[in-house]
């Protein structure tokens, strides 16, 4: 949305801009509100993890506005909680929000001291966007005193609250950061920016990469490789690096909400299943980014196209998980002669087996391995289709399904 053609004077557009950010922060209401509150009512501490710049701090500060609020990213913050946690809690008292948890983990000890004195729920909203490490000094520190919630960037559904809706290309080209649609930053300087700030500073300091462009080239490559199963040897031949890199290099990224994996699912169907997991990313914008593709155009005519697709998809359906407070039961079925179904999502003992086809047209032909895989797979239910295409009907058994509405199979 380009404001400036209406408007003639730099104050108008500027006064223009803030209460368009205004009117996105109140009425984008997040879909995980629900589960914050009924956390935040059965819990002292409410941890928040996520991509940096997909929601944290702003969803704390409007849910819980007259908490108090610190950022150990400030460097006298930081100081001070590094220094003299006794004091740092003198000046910041509960009820509080800390963002970055990260940072200063030890934080964390001190913190179940004082929930355990104040014996009141929703005493602490803890944001962080690492999860090495992190997680387990949690576990550690905070053992059964705190809910642990995954914010993703906006959903579909969220943005069609407030009216933005696009193609499929789209989509997958502006990628789903808030900022870009609160704040109507440039996709390609939102990207360049997130590139250089979050992954290049965070990931490489954690990693101490000495070589800065093979990390980059390393980053590319990855994006390439989308929605496709890893291989650490073909990445450390085309980095120039050794596989045990290749390995430390994916967990990071994945630990710093870059990349996700998706495990392929194993039962006992056949003896011959690929067993290495897929890759996706967190951001489809960002996947983008680093493909080189520069506007929505471009996206319909890459090869990997229909991989950015099934990416988004994946994702949403994730992101439908965490808003509802369900872990990731999210899996992909291949067999070592090539036969696959894109997504399994795991209901209890039941599966409901997923093709994705970034298509527009209705083709009964999308649902062949469907309907094979659930001829042998008999705790297989409601085999979908989520494809482009508007027409959503049922056919033969398969239900077919525009890929804006995908987060309806999360039961």
């Amino acid at each position: 949305m380009n404001l400036s053609f209406w408007y003639k004077s730099k104050v108008e557009l500027e006064i223009c801009t803030i209460f368009y950010i205004i009117f996105i922060m109140q009425n984008t209401k997040r879909e995980i509100e629900p589960e914050l509150k009924r956390c935040a009512e059965y819990f002292p501490v409410v941890t928040i993890l996520g991509p940096r710049q997909s929601g944290k701090t702003t969803l704390s500060k409007m849910f819980f506005p007259s908490y108090r609020y610190v950022n150990l990213e400030d460097p006298e913050i930081f100081a001070l909680a590094q220094s003299d946690i006794n004091e740092f809690f003198n000046l910041f008292k509960a009820p509080l929000i800390i963002d970055e948890i990260q940072r200063v983990p030890a934080l964390l000890n001190k913190i179940q001291v004082l929930a355990d004195e104040n014996k009141q729920n929703g005493q602490f909203i803890l944001t962080g966007s690492f999860q090495q490490g992190l997680k387990s000094a949690i576990s550690q520190s905070l053992a059964g005193r705190t809910a642990v919630i995954n914010l993703l960037p906006y959903s579909i559904s969220e943005l069609l609250q407030i009216g933005q809706n696009f193609s499929k290309d789209e989509y997958l080209y502006q990628g789903f950061m808030p900022r870009h649609y609160s704040e109507n930053q440039p996709v390609d300087l939102l990207y360049r920016s997130y590139f250089q700030t979050y992954v290049e500073r965070d990931v490489q300091s954690l990693l101490n990469v000495k070589h800065k462009n093979l990390f980059e080239k390393f980053l590319r490559l990855v994006a390439g490789r989308i929605g496709q199963v890893v291989n650490y040897e073909s990445l450390a031949n085309d980095t120039g690096v050794s596989s045990t890199t290749i390995s430390e290099w994916i967990s990071i990224l994945e630990s710093s909400f870059i990349i996700f994996r998706l495990e392929p699912y194993f039962e006992n169907f056949t003896k011959r299943l690929v067993k290495s997991p897929k890759v996706y990313f967190y951001d489809t914008g960002l996947a983008c980014y680093l493909l080189g593709i520069k506007n929505a155009e471009q996206v319909s005519r890459d090869p990997l196209m229909g991989n950015l697709f099934e990416n988004m998809t994946v994702l949403e359906i994730l992101k439908s998980q965490y808003n509802k407070g369900e872990g990731k039961s999210l899996y992909y079925f291949r067999d070592s002669k090539g036969f696959e179904i894109d997504l399994i999502i795991q209901n209890g003992r039941s599966i409901v087996p997923v093709e994705i086809k970034a298509a527009s047209t209705f083709n009964a032909e999308f649902a062949k391995n469907l309907k094979k895989f659930t001829g042998f797979a008999k705790n297989a239910m409601n085999p979908t289709v989520v494809y482009s295409g508007n027409l959503e009907c049922e056919s033969d058994g398969v239900k077919y399904l525009n890929f804006k509405r995908c987060e309806s199979l999360v039961e």
